[in-house]
């Protein structure tokens, strides 16, 4: 029997190329997406590939959204217009249901009657708009129709503020790090999907709220949130900030070094020169020596006015940086901040200044984990009225790692450093001074 082809007409783009591949590759995917890129047509082409692909019998796929009406609106006209190439399907209207020659069917649901889901199984399922839905359709009604075929599930949306949506991204964040091939998180802002255009995106910035914008196109799940340090607005701003080398002249350079804590953090090594801060050098599972090495090499090349490393589980890297005969300056981040009536400690006074050289003149380079790290920090004020950051271990506990490469920057902020002319002679001023 002759296999036939079946061509969909449906062409992802760059962005929706990317999602598919991690759809292919992992059995629970988180994707939190920008308006407009494109989600939901990369949902229902998946359902339609897996359900054509599969050797199953009688495989049943489901598309679910917040509200069957809404599901119906957004998704019933695509899952009919790219399954029409394929001979023999059937469009079964009353039930929002195709059947494929090969017995797999897909449904359009919504998750306003999930009763009428209760009873049967499932080898795949799309969430959309999850932000919408309450948790317990999932667990109590979708989780269970998966067990008997082990089938898989995409959680999808954009943010609505910090809840049930962000409490399982950050849970998934987790688990993809235990389970790498069985989770997948993925995140996709406006601003670097190339979906939407700069002067477009522009516009929109100019005439929509401040709040829904960092929500629906920068994915902000803090937007809301009135103790985040550090916006994302403010961190995409210096993103767009372009400093030359003749800008650079005269600044101090400094090195910022991050240590690993535990095992699955990461060693980042951060140059920065002035308002200019370059791309970090991030090392995961990287012993103590190695570690030393790389920064060394740092050293020659960038011959830095200062060098600052966290004293917390940087101890053997300090050790050996000495024996190699360079000058270091351990920096212990709960110690008393230089501005003790301003800070609670040493790492508070650091990302402090940091984030007022983010919002003034800082420029950052475009990697997305610092802007999720930078990104991620709360902050409050002792009973002396002093700004205290949470601490590394609730940010790792609720959002699953720490924020090392933003820790790695801020280190650049312990100290003024003066600066060296080529004679080896000190000016008497800090390479950089918060007005």
């Amino acid at each position: 029997m002759k296999t036939q082809s079946v061509v969909i007409p449906y062409k992802p783009r760059a962005v929706q190329q990317t999602i598919h591949t991690a759809l292919e590759s992992h059995r629970f995917c988180v994707l939190v997406t920008h308006r407009q890129l494109g989600k939901t047509v990369c949902a229902i082409n998946h359902l339609l590939k897996k359900s054509i692909q599969t050797s199953r019998k009688y495989a049943r796929y489901f598309y679910v959204a917040p509200f069957l009406k809404q599901a119906k609106m957004i998704a019933w006209d695509y899952l009919k217009r790219y399954s029409a190439p394929i001979p023999g399907v059937q469009v079964h209207e009353t039930e929002l249901c195709i059947k494929l020659p090969n017995g797999s069917r897909i449904w359009i649901a919504g998750a306003d009657n999930p009763d009428a889901l209760r009873g049967t199984y499932a080898d795949g399922v799309v969430l959309d708009e999850y932000a919408q839905i309450k948790p317990d359709v999932f667990t109590e009604i979708i989780r269970p129709m998966l067990l008997s075929r082990e089938g898989w599930a995409v959680f999808m949306g954009t943010p609505k503020g910090q809840n049930a949506f962000y409490e399982l991204f950050n849970r998934a964040q987790k688990l993809a790090k235990r389970d790498p091939s069985g989770w997948w998180t993925g995140v996709f802002r406006a601003d670097e999907s190339g979906v939407i255009t700069g002067e477009e995106l522009a516009h929109i910035r100019q005439e929509t709220p401040d709040l829904i914008f960092r929500q629906e196109y920068l994915c902000d799940f803090t937007a809301s949130a009135e103790n985040i340090l550090i916006p994302i607005v403010d961190v995409l701003q210096s993103c767009s900030r372009s400093y030359t080398s003749g800008d650079l002249r005269g600044s101090a350079k400094i090195l910022g070094v991050d240590p690993a804590r535990f095992g699955d953090d990461r060693s980042v090594i951060f140059f920065r020169q002035g308002v200019k801060a370059f791309e970090p050098m991030v090392f995961k599972r990287l012993d103590n020596m190695t570690l030393a090495g790389h920064v060394a090499r740092q050293i020659e090349q960038t011959r830095p006015d200062g060098v600052f490393i966290d004293a917390g589980c940087g101890g053997g890297v300090i050790d050996r940086l000495r024996q190699l005969g360079f000058t270091v300056t351990e920096i212990a981040f709960g110690a008393t901040a230089s501005q003790p009536g301003q800070y609670a400690n040493k790492r508070a006074e650091m990302w402090g200044l940091m984030a007022q050289w983010i919002k003034t003149v800082g420029q950052l380079p475009p990697s997305a984990d610092l802007k999720a790290d930078l990104t991620q920090v709360a902050y409050d004020y002792d009973v002396a009225g002093r700004l205290r950051l949470e601490s590394k271990e609730k940010i790792k506990a609720r959002c699953g790692k720490s924020p090392d490469l933003a820790d790695a920057l801020a280190l650049t902020f312990a100290l003024p450093v003066a600066v060296r002319n080529g004679h080896g002679i000190e000016f008497a001023r800090s390479e950089y001074e918060i007005i």
